[in-house]
C-alpha cells in the first residue's frame, strides 16, 4: 500500500533528481513496533523506489544495539540520513507532514555534502570550539 499519493510521487521524484549523490536512509526501528515504526519504515522504502540514489537499510534497534549506538539512536522510530558521510542528520518519528519536506531537503543537503549557508554564517560556526547539539521538536500535523 503506497504513502504517497500520484501527485506527490511525482513532485518527490521530482525533488530527488536533483541529488547529487548516493543517500542512504538507515531506518531504525525493532520487531514489534509501533504503527509509527511500521509506516516510517514504509515510507523509507517507498522513497527508495522513486531514485536509483537512494537506498534504505533497516535495523532492529534492540537486536543491533552497537549499530544504533553508533549513531546515537536511542528511539524509534529513527531515520538516520546519510551521504557520503554521516552528517549527523536525524529524524526520530515519523517524518509526516511539514516534516516530510525536511526529509527531502536533508537528503538533498547530505547527498551535496555542501551546506546552503550565508559566508557570515560559515564564518561564525568556525568559530566553535565544542561540538553542538541541536534538537529540533516539532508537533504532529
Amino acid at each position: 500500500m503506497a504513502i504517497l499519493t500520484d501527485r506527490d510521487r511525482g513532485l518527490v521524484e521530482q525533488e530527488l533528481a536533483k541529488l547529487a549523490g548516493p543517500v542512504k536512509l538507515i531506518v531504525f526501528t525493532q520487531e514489534l513496533g509501533t504503527e509509527a515504526a511500521v509506516a516510517t519504515e514504509h515510507l523509507m522504502k517507498e522513497l527508495a523506489s522513486l531514485s536509483d540514489k537512494v537506498t534504505v537499510e533497516t535495523w532492529n534497534a534492540i537486536l543491533d544495539r552497537d549499530k544504533a549506538e553508533a549513531y546515537g539512536v536511542d528511539k524509534i522510530p529513527a531515520v538516520v540520513v546519510e551521504g557520503a558521510r554521516d552528517y549527523g542528520i536525524r529524524f526520530f518519528g515519523l517524518p509526516g507532514g511539514y516534516e516530510f519536506a525536511n526529509l527531502i531537503d536533508a537528503m538533498l543537503l547530505a547527498a551535496s555534502g555542501q551546506p546552503q549557508l550565508s559566508a557570515r554564517t560559515l564564518e561564525q560556526l568556525g568559530g566553535l570550539t565544542r561540538p553542538v547539539h541541536i534538537q529540533v521538536f516539532t508537533t504532529p500535523t
